[in-house]
């Protein structure tokens, strides 16, 4: 296990947000990672664990600056967890070339095609090392108690990680995930650099495909904005909706009335995430 070290700290609703690097072995360099560590866990307590997975071009930076979480966090004795969003600098040829492929845009899967299978492999990443850098580095965060939650292509890879790890995330939510990515433009680019051709690769990274193959997870709560510009073209959370119908998996699918796309929409009901990931934590 590499070193953690820190990049800053500050004291935060009587807690600490810290934002912290570490040399990652699945990501082929160094990776950030921020985490809030509430009061109960200053006081040597341990705590349950949430992570929070960000959208298309964010970083550790956007969640723990925008979605005002700590306050209520800190209430709640919840350790907020909040990673990168791909790999950065491996000098890929079009990493940085679109905001959707690449840089900013890892979409939480372990690429298979080269050259993105030798660094772009959050999945791993989220679900192992981040986890064991955890252990290491934050004594009071119980992993026995872990949720996952995320927004747009965090969305999508909060339900996937939940749905194919059920024995370890205990409660899982989004704020307009990204449900099937197989039938949308974002997933489709994405997919098909990451994974290659094979469509049949692709349904494992597809929340709606993998409830259709007979993965469950518990109750899901997601909130949609109806005034989010991306609703028909690339999110589509009807198709969850009838997926999750079908095969009896519990999904409260909440549209909000004038609510859009952006950080704004994740504040506006962020608090009632937090309460949903504690009561099951």
């Amino acid at each position: 296990m590499s070193e953690i070290t820190t990049v800053s700290e500050n004291r935060c609703h009587g807690g600490v947000q810290g934002v912290y690097r570490h040399e990652s072995r699945v990501c082929n360099g160094s990776m950030r990672f921020a985490v809030y560590q509430p009061p109960k866990a200053l006081a040597g307590e341990a705590v349950p664990v949430l992570t929070y997975l960000s959208g298309l071009t964010c970083t550790e930076e956007n969640f723990i600056t925008k979605a005002a979480a700590q306050r209520l966090a800190g209430e709640l004795g919840l350790m907020v967890v909040a990673p990168d969003t791909s790999p950065r600098g491996q000098n890929l040829p079009g990493e940085d070339e679109a905001y959707d492929f690449g840089s900013g845009a890892g979409f939480y899967l372990d690429a298979t095609e080269a050259p993105w299978n030798a660094a772009y492999r959050m999945y791993s990443y989220i679900t192992e090392e981040l986890p064991a850098a955890l252990a290491a580095g934050f004594p009071r965060a119980d992993l026995g108690r872990q949720g996952i939650t995320g927004h747009s292509m965090g969305g999508h890879g909060a339900l996937t990680i939940a749905l194919k790890n059920p024995e370890t995330y205990r409660s899982v939510s989004a704020f307009s995930p990204i449900v099937a990515p197989m039938q949308v433009p974002w997933g489709e680019k994405a997919l098909n650099g990451y994974l290659g051709e094979d469509r049949a690769a692709w349904a494992d990274y597809d929340s709606v495909e993998l409830i259709k193959s007979g993965r469950r997870t518990g109750k899901i709560l997601v909130d949609q904005g109806e005034a989010d510009n991306f609703l028909e073209e690339q999110l589509r959370p009807w198709l969850l909706e009838a997926a999750c119908k079908e095969a009896g998996q519990e999904l409260e699918l909440r549209l909000q009335p004038g609510y859009d796309h952006s950080y704004y929409f994740v504040q506006s009901f962020i608090d009632d995430h937090l309460r949903h990931h504690a009561a099951l934590l």
